[in-house]
């Protein structure tokens, strides 16, 4: 049986780089397309000797001409840090970057996933989170260039979907954490880990009352596996821990967890930043027949290992 070719875009990044070793280790060819802009080469070193691997710096809002079985379109700045920095960008690379990708897919006809996001749901009205929800998101707020490219890209897939018969996987990723988050990327796991192990104050902001599910890394990828290899589904799709936690209980384990002198300071909540987040992951469960394994103690311990080496590298 021939190998599938797959292409990953964003495949230098946290998820992206955890989501090319599942695929080489499955035995496919696997092409990393990444314009580095967050994704790091420390991510994939132990990939690049592998003949089944290959990386092409790429930014996906311009065309490329490859010959792929299946796509993975993980290319997007994911925390409020990066896709802040230049909002356009972040849009162009939501709506062009899918455009092309699907454009492809369409011309190969090849299997296409989008990495949705829970941002789609926006500051939610109902709680848990269900696919069938269309959200409450603020369209010119500082967090839209993010969340309204994420949810225009679904709109792009469903109807290259529906027009051009374009065989598509759409999932919606909830929080996720695990080795390889960027030390910098403001997210609130790495934040607190981060500060824990340099003893710094961990920032909190608002009253540290809302909440978020979060799932481990190789559960999420392995719900994505699952979902891009089977027949009739094309999603939305949530994966995510459903697990829900507020910020302030995660601060306190990481705190625990580290051995931290840090202290808890409080500042003021962003723009848009939602009050809930959680999965209800009923279809993953029916459909996929997956759900997490790896709850979040267990998880942080391999987390804050990896930004402890990290740290002291530097």
């Amino acid at each position: 049986m021939a190998r599938k070719r797959i292409a990953v875009t964003g495949g230098a990044g946290f998820l992206g780089s955890h989501l090319c070793d599942r695929l080489v280790a499955a035995g496919a060819e696997v092409i990393c397309l990444d314009n580095f802009f967050t994704g790091s080469k420390d991510n994939l070193r132990h990939l690049l000797g592998n003949p089944c691997f290959e990386v092409i710096r790429h930014d996906v809002v311009h065309p490329i001409l490859i010959e792929v079985d299946q796509i993975y379109n993980f290319a997007c700045p994911a925390s409020p840090v990066h896709y802040q920095h230049n909002p356009v960008k972040t849009v162009k690379t939501s709506v062009m970057g899918t455009i092309n990708m699907l454009g492809l897919a369409k011309r190969l006809r090849a299997r296409v996933l989008q990495a949705s996001t829970s941002e789609v749901y926006g500051d939610p009205k109902i709680h848990p989170q269900t696919e069938t929800y269309w959200g409450h998101v603020n369209p010119i707020g500082v967090r839209s260039c993010y969340d309204e490219g994420k949810r225009l890209a679904e709109t792009l897939m469903m109807d290259y979907h529906r027009q051009n018969g374009v065989d598509i996987r759409i999932v919606r990723i909830f929080n996720t954490y695990g080795p390889r988050m960027a030390v910098n990327d403001g997210r609130v796991v790495s934040n607190f880990v981060v500060q824990a192990l340099r003893n710094e104050p961990i920032t909190i902001y608002g009253d540290g009352l809302q909440t978020r599910s979060f799932c481990y890394v190789s559960d999420l990828i392995d719900g994505i596996w699952r979902l891009m290899n089977i027949e009739g589904l094309t999603g939305p799709v949530n994966i995510g821990n459903p697990n829900e936690f507020t910020i302030r209980e995660l601060a306190d384990l990481v705190i625990s967890l580290t051995g931290s002198r840090s202290e808890i300071v409080n500042l003021p909540l962003p723009g848009d930043d939602p009050v809930q987040r959680q999965p209800d992951i009923s279809l993953a469960r029916e459909k996929l027949g997956w759900e997490p394994k790896v709850q979040l103690r267990e998880g942080l311990l391999p987390t804050i290992e990896y930004f402890d080496k990290v740290l002291s590298s530097k």
